[in-house]
């Protein structure tokens, strides 16, 4: 009877203490959840910060500014930065998804001698909306929809022509839009130009599962077999799950130095305080149902280097040595049969997919040199 009654009363008070803590968790959970909000609306004020001189007052001539106008009926938002606005204007057409945001870890320079428009495409960013018909995210208005914005800014800034420059997806409308109006541009500038999509991506396979077995991952060399890219079978849903971290880990990805996705674009995205915090989610909300996105089957099926053979004005290709997510080699063998009245190829040996981040001094170096002096 007397161990009973010891026992008894320590197994309700152990029971006692587990509902405690089970009651404890969710309280704990809703702290943390608060404060990372407080933190996040802390890193979202949504306005982009001046250019400051040596007296920390707003710069001279400068511009640093987030707007939004009408483009073919639609609501589209931009970041404009110079610290002189009587440089030329360059277009920056982003890829996947934009990439403003990674200016704040790897500032590319641009602005020190081009006003940049860092335009958020048509749903995408800071101009996702829910209401966008789908029907509308097409090659030809993604082209309309550049032109559109090139002629906003040429009467904005009173320019006769702007540059324009292209990055990865973006290059697939850059190009087709360079190539239908010449007339609008200086010149076009392509960061990881793309080619022929599909075979870049088999070319990809291939080389992340001959790293993955020497280096004896076997679980990624499983994944990826159980869904291979192939010419006649494409780009497997299993295959574009695994895409992103497999490149990343791999130093071939955004950039050769980024090995998370998490780590090198989600959390840099989320404190980013140009944006908002809806703004933020937009931004993730939108990388699937953004035009350049929906376009992912026809920029796969594509071939450009039989779409667009020539281009009536100067054309550049910046591209990265480790570049598997949008294939150098391809890239090269592109450059040699386009015409252009003036071509250059640049080749970014510390570079994979984002050769203005990751090597901005040689950027500036080409842009100075070769690109605003012809």
């Amino acid at each position: 009877m007397t161990k009973k009654k010891i026992i008894q009363p320590s197994i309700k008070i152990y029971v006692r203490k587990v509902i405690r803590i089970m009651l404890a968790i969710p309280v704990f959970l809703l702290v943390c959840a608060f404060m990372v909000g407080d933190i996040l609306l802390a890193f979202s004020p949504g306005k982009p910060h001046p250019f400051l001189d040596e007296n920390g007052s707003p710069l001279a001539g400068g511009i640093s500014e987030k707007i939004f106008i009408n483009i073919n009926g639609v609501e589209q938002g931009m970041f404009i930065k110079s610290k002189d606005l009587s440089h030329p204007v360059l277009l920056y057409l982003h890829g996947g998804m934009p990439d403003y945001f990674l200016t704040q870890n790897y500032p590319t320079g641009l602005d020190d001698y081009f006003t940049v428009i860092w335009w958020e495409q048509r749903g995408s960013g800071i101009s996702y909306s829910s209401t966008i018909p789908s029907e509308t995210m097409t090659l030809e208005q993604m082209i309309s929809d550049t032109l559109e914005v090139t002629n906003y800014l040429r009467n904005r800034f009173g320019k006769e022509k702007i540059y324009l420059m292209g990055h990865s997806g973006g290059t697939f409308i850059g190009i087709q839009a360079a190539a239908k109006a010449p007339e609008l541009y200086y010149a076009y500038i392509g960061v990881a130009q793309m080619t022929y999509q599909l075979k870049s991506e088999r070319l990809a396979y291939e080389y992340m599962l001959k790293v993955f077995k020497e280096n004896g991952n076997d679980e990624m060399v499983r994944k990826l077999k159980a869904s291979p890219v192939t010419m006649t079978g494409g780009t497997p849903d299993a295959y574009l799950k695994i895409r992103d971290t497999a490149m990343h880990s791999l130093g071939i990805g955004t950039t050769h130095d980024m090995h998370s996705v998490i780590t090198g674009i989600f959390l840099p995205s989320l404190m980013c305080k140009d944006y908002t915090l809806k703004e933020k989610v937009n931004m993730w909300l939108g990388k699937s149902h953004s035009g350049v996105s929906v376009l992912w089957n026809e920029m796969l099926s594509t071939n450009l280097t039989t779409q667009v053979t020539e281009l009536e004005i100067p054309v550049y290709f910046f591209e990265g040595i480790y570049d598997y997510t949008v294939s150098y080699t391809l890239a090269k063998d592109y450059f040699e049969t386009l015409q252009a009245p003036i071509k250059g190829f640049y080749t970014f040996e510390q570079s994979a997919h984002s050769p203005i981040f990751e090597e901005p001094d040689k950027v500036r170096q080409i842009i100075l040199e070769d690109v605003l002096v012809r």
